[in-house]
């Protein structure tokens, strides 16, 4: 396994393109990104033929999963091509997973330039340009075509990006700049994670014939033949690895998730859009607790500093705003608006931070930029970012066929022959998986105390809009935080509170909320009122939050006996502190990969640092270092 030192996500040069009528040129390699004459030919007999993609599409069981990689995304022509046979051919509730490197991505207007040639695609390259992330370093999933197409782009180099990907491979799409051109993605580091990740009967193809290419496959065990290849290259290569090949398939059972909030809302969503029937119980409803407030913030701090907690910030955070795209929220007025959120610094080391952000070349322009005139030194615009209504997407996403949603209290847990037999309030419920997602709570299960839990209380006040605040239209974070009016009401605060755990209001703390508007905003605690604002109303809530600041979203580990041994079937994600809106959804997605071992969303350092056993594993290293 390749090491993911902090190096590895540097900041990423987008494709410098130099367009020869409507054929893509990379400046950089003196390399056109498809051939001349016919991309979408090439791409055919090269790879979709190369692979034997139509023979092995149309032998799909139900339920199939296919997993192509890719070493060179480009345009996504091989995408686009291999997407469109296997909705054509696969059976209806088939998935294809297509893991796609790309050391230099096109940016978003090269993308679809590149596209206006190939009108057969057209729906699918008008989905793939609205759902197109941000060009920063790392993994970015990506689902397609109502969950049939499951794109994880991995930016980066190709060799290092692999090694970082856990994944059961079988077709592969060698699609680099020619080796004579681009010689350094062609290495024996390469072709080692290529065998590292196929699975045995894995097929591969690749347009170049070059000897070296040849050998390196060979060396790691795969059997290599010339064939003809495409125009005027006399030969390309194809191959598979070892074994043979027999297609996965999904197991859908039912699923039990103990919590309605923003971290249960989006792990029940993940299942039941892989067909799997899944129960939430929760005594208090869907998001009635720290979920609960009337508005928050879909926003992330950004850093210069490429470390795991900041990339899932960042990777959080933009997956966060694909969920919110495709599943069209805010739908309404009501319900929010991605207007963008305004992050001022509060003090002089937040300002050296958030500048240090926008110098580190980790944040693009369509991502990340100056607030502009008007505001304070180093202040910053998340342009995709804004508030919402929690509850509301909570209901957006427990609005499902598979989903049933129960007031049941959960007290316990017990391991069963297969599965887990789960007692509530109202009786027992049997399930072939659980996830724990009801935040500091979870320390009430069996087994579960050891978990580093924290409960941060929280106080929001309500104000009541004026005429000048209702032209109010993005948040703004800074010590605290604003929002624009919904129902008439202007979300001010939060308290944060480690030492008092009193959930009755407190008028001090509404005093508090005003007192950091006037002292941040001071225009703005103006239009609001100034000192006679109209407070309408104030929420109590529990941030729950872990001793590292990251979540736990994973397998849970017998704590007991061996922390590396995962107890099948049981997952948390909890401890989400403030960021719950932004962090449960690539938080969901990784549970739901794991539990239906599909390619993971996130790279091996993150998924180890957001692992519920890292904090047995520390403690037990620590005792280890102290004993004589």
């Amino acid at each position: 396994m390749t090491d993911t030192t902090q190096d590895t996500f540097a900041p990423l040069q987008p494709a410098r393109i130099d367009w020869q009528d409507s054929t893509p040129v990379a400046q950089d390699f003196d390399d056109p990104y498809f051939s001349r004459d016919d991309g979408p030919a090439e791409t055919t007999h090269v790879f979709l033929h190369g692979n034997q993609l139509p023979e092995r599409f149309t032998v799909l069981p139900p339920r199939a999963r296919f997993v192509i990689a890719e070493t060179g995304f480009g345009t996504g022509l091989n995408f686009l091509c291999a997407a469109t046979l296997f909705l054509e051919q696969a059976p209806a509730d088939a998935v294809l997973h297509f893991v796609s490197v790309e050391k230099h991505p096109l940016t978003r207007d090269d993308l679809t330039r590149a596209h206006a040639g190939w009108p057969q695609f057209r729906t699918l390259c008008d989905e793939l340009a609205r759902h197109y992330p941000a060009l920063t370093p790392g993994f970015h999933r990506l689902a397609l075509c109502n969950g049939r197409l499951m794109l994880t782009l991995l930016f980066g180099d190709a060799a290092v990006r692999l090694g970082q990907l856990q994944a059961r491979v079988d077709a592969w799409f060698l699609d680099g700049f020619a080796p004579a051109r681009n010689p350094g993605m062609w290495t024996d580091a390469l072709f080692q994670q290529i065998a590292r990740l196929s699975a045995p009967g894995a097929g591969f193809a690749t347009f170049t014939a070059a000897g070296f290419v040849r050998r390196g496959l060979a060396a790691q065990g795969f059997e290599v033949a010339r064939v003809p290849g495409f125009g005027r290259k006399r030969e390309m290569l194809t191959g598979r690895f070892p074994g043979g090949w027999q297609p996965a398939h999904s197991t859908p059972g039912h699923a039990l998730v103990i919590g309605a909030g923003l971290a249960g809302a989006t792990s029940a969503r993940a299942l039941a859009e892989r067909g799997w029937h899944v129960t939430v119980c929760d005594p208090a409803g869907i998001a009635q607790q720290a979920s609960g407030n009337l508005a928050g913030v879909v926003y992330t701090t950004p850093s210069a500093h490429a470390t795991p907690q900041n990339r899932f910030y960042q990777s959080s955070y933009l997956h966060a705003l694909h969920w919110l795209a495709r599943h069209d929220f805010p739908a309404r007025p009501d319900d929010g608006a991605l207007s963008g959120v305004l992050q001022l610094p509060p003090d002089a080391r937040h300002r050296d931070k958030q500048q240090a952000a926008l110098d580190s070349g980790l944040w693009p322009a369509d991502a990340l930029r100056p607030a502009g005139e008007g505001w304070p030194d180093a202040s910053l615009l998340l342009p995709a970012g804004g508030y919402l209504r929690p509850q509301r997407w909570c209901e957006s996403l427990l609005h499902h066929p598979h989903i049933t949603v129960l007031h049941e209290a959960v007290d316990t847990l017990t391991a069963a022959t297969t599965g887990w037999q789960v007692g509530t309030d109202h009786g027992t419920h049997d399930a072939d998986t659980v996830i724990i997602a009801n935040a500091a709570d979870a320390t009430r299960l069996a087994g579960l105390h050891w978990l580093p839990l924290k409960r941060i209380r929280g106080q929001v006040s309500y104000y009541r809009a004026t005429a000048a605040s209702q032209r109010w239209s993005q948040a703004i974070c800074h010590s605290g935080y604003l929002t624009p009016a919904l129902e008439g009401l202007h979300c001010v605060g939060a308290t944060f509170d480690l030492h008092q755990l009193e959930a009755t209001p407190r008028a001090e703390d509404d005093t508090r909320n005003l007192a950091e508007l006037a002292a941040n905003l001071p225009a703005h605690h103006a239009d609001l009122g100034g000192a006679d604002a109209a407070l309408a109303g104030h929420r109590v809530g529990f941030r729950c939050q872990s001793t590292d600041f990251l979540p736990l979203a994973g397998p849970v580990p017998d704590a007991r006996a061996n922390p590396a041994v995962q107890q099948p079937g049981l997952y948390l994600s909890i401890a989400h502190g403030s960021r719950g809106i932004t962090g449960t959804p690539l938080c969901a997605e990784l549970i739901a990969a794991l539990v239906n071992d599909e390619p993971l969303p996130v790279d091996q350092e993150m998924l180890a640092a957001l692992a519920p056993e890292r904090f047995i594993l520390r403690q037990r290293k620590k005792q280890s270092e102290w004993m004589p």
